[in-house]
Formats: C-alpha cells, structure tokens, sequence
C-alpha cells in the first residue's frame, strides 16, 4: 500500500461541501453535487451567463453584455451564484476555506478553456490593502494562482492595486456599483512592462454587475495590455 493509500484510510475523502464520505479528495458528493449549479451549454461570450439554446461556435451576447459597454473582450464564469453555488463561495470568502481554491479552480479552468489564448497572463482582481489585513487572503488570487498553475500560464498576482476602498457593494444598483468603482484600480509603475502588450485573463470569485470587472479591465488597458477576458468562479443571475 502507498503513502496515499494509507493516508486514505487514516483520513478518509469527505465533501469538500458537506464533509460526508466520497471516492476522491477535494470532491463532492452526489447530493452536493446535485445542488451546485455549474454553468454549461450555450453561454454569452462576454459574461458566461447561461442562455437557452443549443451550444454553437457562434458568438452570442446575453441581453446586458448587448447594451452595456464591456470593455473586456470574452468572459467565462463556472458557477451560478445560488444553493451550494453560493454557499461555496461565502466558505472560501468569509469560512477560511482556503483548500476550496484547488477544486474551484479545476471547474474554472474548465469554464475558461474555449477562451484561453496561448501566452495569457493570469491576473486576480486585487483587495483593498486594508481589507486584506483583515482577511489575510485574497481569494482571487488564490483562484488564479491555482488556474495558472494547472494551465501552464504566466501569473502576476501583484498586476494591479485597489487605489481606495470601495465598500461592499451589496445593496447598491448597477448605476451606483458602477460609479463607486471609477479610477478604483491601477497598475502599478514596477508591473507595467509585465502587463504592457499581453493578453490577459483577468480572475475574481463572483461577478454581478460586472461593475468590478470592467474598472479592473480598463485599468490593464490603460496600462497597455493588448486585451483583457474575465473569469468568475461564479455568476449572479440578473434579477427578473
């Protein structure tokens, strides 16, 4: 028997959600599973909302990527936002959960592969330095990192700053998200030849408004990044 094995049988594989017992580490088990919303099938190219219809090499835009500018160029979210969906988020966010990382990062990778572009640099959406003296992690970055490492890509967890913090954004519209994100991000002097010229995948843990997103991509463009795609472990559903 190998050290695995043995490991195994010492402690044995629990849900990563549930903590009952499974066939494999950092998995889940068939009633978590049944409840995690992971997005498939047809998607819009620009935020990975799912859309009804049959999947096809065309690009189809939801309605909200049709009337709001993005200044992104593709986008990928492997999760909605609801049931255990939602409960793993708020477990890496707010539980400690750091170990959530490694299997989220799989089901994102998957998301993202039909978007990926040879040489993409992997880039987290930054916290607040106050807020991550608090947290002491930046869930995003911890997401690209794993990304980045099971792709093969180059990462810059330090690409961009958050000038000023911004809040929650809970509770606020899509106008006033918006608003209290302008100028919020910036790349930072000693970064800007990493970032001048690259593509670049662009990683946060939740996308709503995609008010976080769209300041984050413009700060990279102003930087001379060629293009920017986003990446979401998971996507609010609009309301209505």
């Amino acid at each position: 028997m190998g050290m695995q094995g043995a490991l195994h049988i010492l402690y044995p594989p629990q849900c990563i959600s549930c903590a009952a017992p499974v066939q494999s580490d950092f998995g889940l088990c068939a009633d978590c599973w049944r409840e995690t919303p992971f997005i498939s099938g047809l998607v819009c190219d620009q935020c990975g909302m799912p859309l009804p219809g049959q999947d096809s090499a065309e690009r189809v835009l939801c309605d909200d990527c049709m009337t709001i500018a993005r200044p992104w160029e593709r986008g990928r979210a492997a999760l909605m936002y609801r049931d255990n969906g939602r409960r793993l988020v708020l477990a890496l966010k707010h539980g400690d959960r750091m170990d959530l990382a490694r299997p989220a990062s799989i089901w994102m990778l998957k998301a993202v592969q039909p978007i990926l572009r040879p040489g993409i640099l992997a880039v987290p959406v930054p916290l607040h330095w106050m807020r991550l003296f608090r947290r002491r992690f930046n869930q995003a970055a911890l997401l690209s990192r794993a990304i980045a490492k099971s792709a093969g890509l180059d990462h810059c967890p330090d690409a961009l700053i958050r000038k000023h913090s911004t809040g929650s954004q809970d509770g606020k519209t899509r106008d006033a998200r918006f608003a209290n994100l302008v100028g919020a991000f910036a790349v930072p002097k000693a970064r800007e030849k990493r970032v001048e010229g690259r593509d670049i995948l662009l990683v946060d843990d939740v996308m709503t408004s995609g008010a976080t997103f769209a300041a984050a991509t413009e700060a990279l463009l102003a930087a001379g990044a060629r293009s920017v795609s986003v990446l979401a472990l998971a996507r609010v559903a609009k309301d209505g």
